[in-house]
């Protein structure tokens, strides 16, 4: 009968298709979810590169000077005894407490933007650390030049923030060293070769009396 004998290879052909297309099928989907495992491209998903990765790589940052090689340690002492524009009443009061050691007190930092570590001292008095004198010192080709004085008693010098910051304590008649009335401060900063007022400011102390009995002298 012809329709069985002509259905025979007519199903044979497509019931191997239907094989190859089943087949097909699976393998789609095997791939499919071999890529829904590793973040569904197939391949590793990197993302979008960011801004910072991508900066970091090109630029290169200058390293920061170390303390090393902006600190030089100086002689204060021979530095202010040989200094011209040092009063010769602060240098014949700077002497020894004991031994060795002067009523001088040193700091290192960056106020003139050199490429050394300008030197501030203050000179004391030994028994009740006045001080007598305050100096700036800033290195120039190899030696130290005094680019700031002052030698009104009692004054004290120090750096603050990459400002000088000079401190005067204020005595009335009879007022004792550890009892002051009052204080100024000034802030300079350097501009055009020299020192620059920022900044003044007077405070007035309460009228607390106690510590040192000494009075101020020239008071």
């Amino acid at each position: 009968m012809r329709g069985l004998t002509g259905a025979g290879p007519s199903w044979a052909r497509l019931s191997s298709q239907a094989a190859i297309t089943a087949t097909a099928v699976l393998a789609a989907l095997g791939l499919f979810a071999a890529a829904c495992a590793t973040g569904g491209t197939g391949t590793r998903d990197e993302g979008p590169a960011h801004a910072d990765s991508v900066a970091g790589a090109g630029a290169a940052r200058a390293p920061a000077p170390s303390p090393s090689e902006t600190f030089r340690r100086v002689d204060a002492v021979a530095l202010v005894k040989d200094d011209p524009q040092v009063s010769e009443t602060v240098k014949r009061d700077l002497k020894p407490c004991s031994g060795d050691d002067y009523p001088v007190d040193v700091t290192y930092g960056n106020l003139t933007g050199g490429t050394v570590d300008d030197v501030v001292v203050n000179v004391l008095t030994c028994g009740d650390a006045v001080g007598l004198g305050a100096y700036v010192y800033r290195a120039r080709s190899g030696t130290y030049e005094n680019v700031f004085r002052t030698e009104e008693s009692p004054v004290y010098a120090e750096i603050d923030r990459g400002d000088l910051m000079v401190t005067k304590q204020v005595y009335e008649k009879g007022d004792r060293v550890a009892n002051p009335s009052g204080e100024n401060v000034v802030t300079y900063s350097w501009a055009a070769g020299r020192f620059v007022q920022e900044d003044f400011h007077h405070t007035d102390y309460g009228n607390a009396v106690g510590g040192d009995a000494t009075p101020v002298p020239g008071t």
